[in-house]
């Protein structure tokens, strides 16, 4: 019984994939969302790109898109293991995690664990 296991050259995409993901939402969390000047501003009607990238940040995490989207595709992750599923949960929570979506992002976090334990899916 072969597991799911990416290679060494699939874990190196993988942890960039996740550093790209975790610094972007911390640069989003602590240089966008929560500066106070960058806040008055955008609400004063400034029209930026990180004004712009700000409102649809918050409008996502207020509505707990990144957790929803990392444990949905954590459960497809379990399901069926694939590396591109794999990635795109370890991305969405990467940036659930940082930007206050924590609950169900660590959720997700722990089904990805437990994939890596899964059977690799029997080549078609």
């Amino acid at each position: 019984m072969k597991l799911f296991l990416p290679s060494a050259r699939a874990t190196n995409v993988l942890l960039i994939v996740g550093f790209v993901a975790l610094g972007y939402a911390l640069y989003l969390r602590y240089l966008a969302v929560e500066q106070s000047t960058i806040g008055i501003a955008c609400k004063a009607g400034l029209a930026t790109w990180l004004c712009f990238t700000r409102n649809i940040v918050i409008s996502l995490f207020s509505h707990s898109v990144f957790g929803w989207t990392a444990l949905v595709i954590a459960v497809l992750n379990l399901l069926r293991p694939s590396l591109v599923l794999f990635a795109l949960a370890l991305a969405a929570a990467c940036l659930g995690l940082v930007l206050y979506n924590t609950t169900l992002s660590a959720l997700a976090v722990g089904l990805l664990v437990l994939s890596l334990a899964r059977r690799a899916p029997a080549p078609e």
